[in-house]
């Protein structure tokens, strides 16, 4: 990780964590926690669609997965809860492991459609087994998470516990991209035929990094389901998984601070257009829409360049100043 994005990340996390202090209303702290599980979910995506580029529709389910193994073992069988949370990972990642190997064999539309269809049939599994998930019901209970016998029990606290899990999620990826590992997958971002031709194996490294991808959605499923204390398959539908892709695009693929701001700004801003009442819908879509028209590239990479554009016409006319 190159020393621009260490002051950023810097500036970042000490910019987050100093927030709370100037907020006093709940309802904008759980707005932010959302955004914080967003995060991790929408990093973990652009990995797979920015670098591997793969589409998947079906994380969803991996954030549901995630979600539903936290919550169901910690309070029908009473397991400890941070041991819960990793060996929630460690199933979803053995989930993606099996579905991954067969579908990242497809490409385009073919590979979008495997991944629908799985989210489906995951829905469909947390709505059946009403013994075990509570069926369209819900599921409740689920116990605050504690550490050394501090419990997570506000949404303040659980604030710095959500965004310190996001920014980790964020230096580990950015570390990530950056390395030899990285190098290789922007490689098959690139073309896939002559990286493979490169002597990269294109194939195990999209099996793996659709594997962390999932292990992260999975652990904001984890995380979402011991802050919300409650869980209902209509959270973890294909919507979800349409929402998650949008913040990739509206961000940027390929840019992962792109996805911070993606998911931070389509998780505040319905809340922030509740104030349009009944056309928040039209508004949202309105915006939505120029942002996808006028910056196709993402947002953060659109206003980079406009940036960019700006620094060149100052220097341009100071040259004509001093000439």
């Amino acid at each position: 990780m190159g020393k621009q994005n260490k002051i950023y990340l810097i500036l970042f996390a000490l910019g987050v964590f100093a927030l709370p202090l100037f907020l006093r209303n709940n309802y904008h702290l759980m707005v932010l926690n959302i955004s914080a599980l967003n995060i991790l979910v929408v990093i973990g995506l652009n990995l797979l669609m920015g670098f591997a580029g793969q589409i998947s529709l079906g994380h969803a389910a991996f954030f549901g997965l995630g979600a539903y193994f936290s919550g169901i073992l910690t309070t029908t069988f009473g397991f400890p809860t941070w041991p819960t949370i990793l060996l929630a990972m460690a199933i979803t990642a053995g989930v993606a492991f099996g579905i991954g190997v067969p579908t990242l064999k497809l490409e385009g539309h073919y590979l979008v459609m495997a991944t629908l269809g799985f989210n489906v049939i995951i829905y469909i599994v947390m709505i059946q087994l009403e013994s075990l998930t509570g069926g369209p019901s819900g599921f409740s209970g689920i116990p605050r998470p504690e550490l050394g016998g501090f419990i997570f029990d506000s949404d303040r606290k659980y604030y710095y516990l959500l965004w310190t899990v996001s920014l980790g999620a964020l230096l580990l990826s950015l570390n990530l991209i950056h390395s030899r590992v990285g190098r290789a997958m922007a490689a098959l971002r690139q073309n896939e035929i002559a990286a493979r031709c490169a002597g990269i194996d294109t194939k195990a490294y999209k099996v793996k990094i659709f594997v962390l991808s999932a292990a992260m959605a999975s652990l904001a499923g984890s995380l979402y389901a011991h802050y919300i204390t409650f869980i209902s398959p209509g959270t973890f539908s294909f919507f979800y998984s349409l929402q998650v892709v949008t913040m990739v695009l509206v961000g940027g693929i390929g840019s992962l601070w792109g996805s911070v701001l993606g998911a931070l700004l389509l998780t505040i801003l319905p809340e922030a257009l509740h104030a349009v009442k009944e056309y928040n819908v039209l508004v949202y879509g309105l915006i939505l829409t120029g942002v996808l028209v006028f910056f196709p590239h993402g947002l953060l990479t659109g206003m980079a360049g406009i940036w960019r554009g700006r620094e060149k016409r100052v220097a341009a006319g100071m040259e004509k100043t001093i000439s």
